[in-house]
């Protein structure tokens, strides 16, 4: 089997159990139904881990991009059924990605991506910060705390992948928007969670942008 074809499966099992767990321990009001949880962890896991691995092989980044792909899972369906991105997912998802940024940036011996990472999370969070300031309705302090995460990793991958994402997120933040108001699922004054299209957009930077 190849790369992408292991990490899809190891993702699935990630996603419907320890992962599914994790959700409904972070979910504070009503708890989705477990078998939901473990069926969209189980997919949303498995297509992220199988996209990566799939783009970028057993290589030193790798691990970084699998704990934020997981991360993601939990976060994307704890705001799905919330509108909440929980501090005690963000903070130590930055800590261990922060962390597995360094091996790959030794291998490669580009020390100044790390400087790039941190500037990245530094300016990711400004952006989204005046942007809550502004507008506090359209966006949480959850999103400005997630956009720490993100930033780290695509400053990591560069100036185009940092651009691509942050753009991304709008975009399909944009068309989730459309397609939820044409379902009359929400309504014009009705709000949509954010940081699923933030995650996406990092995703398809990483994946468009990535070396």
């Amino acid at each position: 089997m190849t790369t992408a074809v292991v990490a899809a499966i190891v993702g699935a099992a990630l996603g419907w159990w320890p992962l599914a767990a994790w959700t409904q321990y972070s979910i504070k009001g009503e708890r989705m139904p477990l078998r939901t949880v473990r069926v969209a962890g189980a997919v949303v896991t498995a297509v992220t881990y199988g996209a990566l691995a799939w783009r970028f092989g057993l290589s030193w980044i790798l691990p970084a991009l699998l704990v934020f792909a997981a991360a993601s899972t939990v976060l994307a369906l704890v705001d799905l059924a919330e509108k909440r991105l929980p501090n005690a997912v963000i903070f130590p998802t930055l800590g261990v990605v922060g962390v597995l940024l360094v091996p790959p940036t030794w291998a490669a011996g580009e020390w100044m991506a790390l400087v790039w990472a941190a500037a990245g999370a530094a300016g990711m969070f400004a952006v989204y910060f005046v942007i809550a300031l502004i507008s506090p309705s359209a966006m949480g302090m959850g999103d400005v705390k997630l956009a720490l995460v993100i930033g780290l990793l695509l400053g990591w991958f560069g100036l185009s992948a940092w651009v691509v994402g942050l753009l991304a997120a709008f975009v399909v933040g944009g068309i989730i928007a459309i397609v939820a108001l044409l379902l009359r699922r929400v309504t014009l004054r009705g709000s949509i969670p954010f940081g699923p299209s933030m995650l996406a957009g990092a995703l398809i930077a990483m994946l468009y942008t990535g070396p």
